[in-house]
Parts: structure tokens; C-alpha cells; sequence
């Protein structure tokens, strides 16, 4: 997908992709709520990504349960995503725009969580 749409990291937006299924299935468990059914952790939840880029962490928020709200800044990644919010079936909304300039209250429900691969230079100020 990444070769089809040309999309490559930039450090300027501190991008770094990750990939690898078991390192983001586990940072997606992380995000489960206690006693939470290991079959599928966040059925039902809301999990709010900042920075999905490719979508390597936000298919694994998908696979396990989760309704996910992704933010992304990178223009470049609507295009690299459209394939997986158009299978998602409705679980996956995509918003392009800077995530330090959001409105998270019309964004995202309230009690909603974050469960994301940020760079230090957003996680910070957000």
C-alpha cells in the first residue's frame, strides 16, 4: 500500500511507522479496560488515534474491537486509509487536520480514550 500511494515517513511531522502485528496488537491491548473480554478488548469502545499514518496501529484497534477516531495532519494518509475506512464499516472515522488544533469536544465522545504512536513534540503540548 505504501508503494502504491508513495507514502513515505517524513521527519518533519516526526513520522515512524509501525508495522509489526504483535508490537501493535499489544499497544492496542494496552488500551483495554479491565476485565475487558480478551476475545475482542475494546468491542464497543472508543479509541481516539493521533497520527495513524498508514494505519498499521489502527487496524489492530480495529481487530480487536474498538471504534476508532483517527486524526491525522499528513494529507497523504486520507489516501493510504481509504481502503481500511471503507472496510472498517463504519467503525473508522478519518478527520485530516492538526490534532494540537482540534475540536476534540465535537470530535470524539465523551469517555473516549487515546491510544496512539505520537512523536514526543505533539504527545507533549496535547
Amino acid at each position: 500500500m505504501l508503494a502504491a500511494t508513495g507514502f513515505t515517513a517524513r521527519k518533519s511531522l516526526g513520522q515512524h511507522f509501525i508495522f509489526d502485528r504483535n508490537l501493535t496488537d499489544k499497544i492496542a491491548a494496552s488500551a483495554r479496560a479491565p476485565g475487558a473480554d480478551p476475545a475482542a478488548p475494546l468491542a464497543g469502545r472508543t479509541i481516539v488515534e493521533v497520527g495513524p499514518g498508514p494505519g498499521g496501529l489502527t487496524r489492530s484497534l480495529l481487530c480487536a474491537g474498538a471504534n476508532v477516531v483517527a486524526v491525522e495532519r499528513d494529507e497523504r494518509a486520507g489516501e493510504a486509509l481509504a481502503p481500511l475506512v471503507d472496510a472498517a464499516g463504519g467503525r473508522l472515522t478519518l478527520h485530516l487536520g492538526d490534532a494540537l488544533e482540534a475540536d476534540w469536544p465535537t470530535l470524539v465522545p465523551e469517555g473516549a480514550s487515546i491510544c496512539a504512536n505520537l512523536p514526543y513534540n505533539v504527545a507533549t503540548p496535547l
